[in-house]
């Protein structure tokens, strides 16, 4: 993948402007958009950026920050998944809390947002002190955000419990949107009135990238990232007016600034005219190559297009998500068939058909992935299932290694199939991904050729692949665990109802 963002630069800049920002006020609230840890939609539409730039950036500010992670109890009791992690959010937080202490870095407590008596989030409270996490809860507020007279009063964030701070800069973040991470800022912000304390406001969200034009593809990839929720990008008016520049927001913070404005200025802190003066992004400047980030955003669009027709299929967006990114599509003029592997995966499929002699394309799937110019496919068999087999050929493919070479023996396939018919009762015996690397690694002890392709899996981290089917678990977590770029179109074959 061509690289166009430079990291480093990114950091320097952004971290010099958290700390410029700091120096107004005796402590600073800073609210994190996006995801702290493993932000994959960044790296993606940005190549070059690490997915864990904010972490890096943290340890920038570690002596003088601190992190509160934040969960809507909504969310908890819901059980909302993020679906690059195929985690629920009470996962997420304990694997982003664990993410940063192995990087030095450490969440002071967890606020459990909007809460409102949801058994599911005092059992999950309840565990995160037993081992050893401050957790508190906020209530939701009658007549939020609207009635700010109550709001910003003892019987409004009065009522929420006050957090105890050390540092400088609180890092506000979160297991996703909806979190709560404003409301909580807020009611600290409130709270440090009353102490007599001057303390700031800020937002940091990568995406939009305010600086570049609102038809950028990097930002019209964040709409359609947010497509789910709703998120619109647009000019921010506030902005327009107050310094005559066209700054690129995003619909829930034009529509809610307002509101923000009379509760900050009720609160004292009436110091920004726009949503967008809020915000710290530096992101633009991390941008050296506009071509690149411009068609990796498009693929990034295409991806998501992608995941939203499944997610419908599954019954977890309406049809309205999938038009939107569509329409999206047709705006940049790109189309399923932009993304290389899509026909690819369609073609190997159909050639699996033909071979077969099948009227019904359902009983064979197809893959494909791309690794430079090359595309390679796999087809299920008795043996493997398409994307099994399309790992296998890429590979074999990066290592040099001749077609008619097996990598993994006939008897060690049927010894694990015997295994899943006999014991496990798997009804569909033929090698996933996960297996299949597993199978690599023991055979790789004693087989030099299974050991190179082993030492050469990292090889395929970033590529794109497609599938013409429904993945099961096996697969899904497999490629995941590679690193891969997956799309796919979701149909059905009749052993994938229930996915395993």
């Amino acid at each position: 993948m061509e690289k166009g963002f430079d990291t480093e630069k990114y950091l320097e800049i952004q971290s010099s402007e958290i700390l410029k920002r700091v120096n107004n006020f005796d402590k600073l609230y800073l609210e994190f958009g996006g995801k702290i840890c493993d932000d994959f939609h960044a790296a993606r539409v940005l190549p070059g950026y690490d997915a864990n730039a904010k972490i890096k950036m943290l340890e920038m500010i570690k002596d003088d920050s601190e992190i509160v992670f934040c969960i809507s109890a909504k969310d908890i009791e819901n059980g909302k998944m993020r679906a690059d992690f195929g985690l629920n959010y009470e996962a997420v937080t304990l694997k982003s809390i664990n993410d940063l202490r192995n990087f030095g870095l450490d969440v002071s407590a967890v606020v459990i947002n909007r809460f409102s008596g949801e058994k599911k989030a005092l059992k999950f409270k309840r565990y995160l002190e037993n081992i050893g996490i401050r957790v508190y809860l906020q209530n939701e507020i009658e007549g939020y955000p609207a009635d700010v007279d109550k709001i910003v009063s003892e019987e409004g964030y009065g009522k929420n419990p006050y957090v105890n701070t050390k540092k400088s800069i609180v890092v506000v973040t979160g297991a996703g949107p909806g979190s709560g991470k404003m409301s909580f800022c807020l009611s600290q912000l409130y709270h440090d009135n009353v102490r007599g304390m001057k303390s700031g406001f800020s937002k940091f969200e990568t995406f939009p990238i305010w600086d570049l034009e609102i038809d950028h593809p990097v930002n019209i990839a964040y709409e359609a990232a947010t497509a789910d929720i709703g998120d619109v990008n647009m000019i921010d008016p506030f902005h327009l007016q107050a310094n005559g520049v066209a700054a690129v927001n995003y619909n829930r913070d034009i529509e809610n600034f307002p509101i923000l404005k009379s509760i900050l200025k009720k609160i004292g802190m009436d110091i920004y005219a726009s949503p967008t003066e809020m915000g710290v992004s530096k992101a633009k400047q991390g941008i050296i190559d506009d071509e690149v980030v411009r068609e990796a955003s498009k693929q990034e669009i295409i991806r998501r297009y992608f995941r939203y027709k499944k997610e419908n299929l599954l019954g977890i967006v309406d049809k309205g998500v999938v038009d939107k990114v569509e329409k999206l599509m047709q705006e940049l003029e790109i189309n399923e068939d932009y993304r290389s592997v899509v026909g690819a995966a369609r073609q190997s499929a159909m050639d699996a058909v033909a071979k077969e002699g099948k009227g019904n394309k359902g009983f064979c799937c197809g893959s494909a992935i791309q690794i430079g110019e090359e595309i390679i496919c796999g087809k299920n068999s008795e043996l493997l299932h398409s994307e099994s087999s399309c790992i296998i050929n890429a590979l074999k493919h990066v290592s040099n290694i001749p077609d008619d070479i097996a990598l993994l023996s006939e008897s060690l396939i049927k010894s694990i199939q015997g295994l899943k018919e006999k014991i496990i009762k798997n009804s569909s015996p033929s090698l996933d991904v996960s297996e299949v690397l597993i199978s690599l690694a023991i055979s790789s002890s004693t087989n030099p050729t299974a050991k190179k392709c082993i030492d050469n899996l990292p090889l395929l981290h970033n590529c794109e692949m497609h599938t013409t089917h429904l993945l099961t678990r096996g697969d899904e977590n497999g490629l995941r665990d590679l690193g891969i770029n997956l799309t796919t179109d979701a149909e059905f074959t009749p052993k994938i109802y229930f996915r395993s």
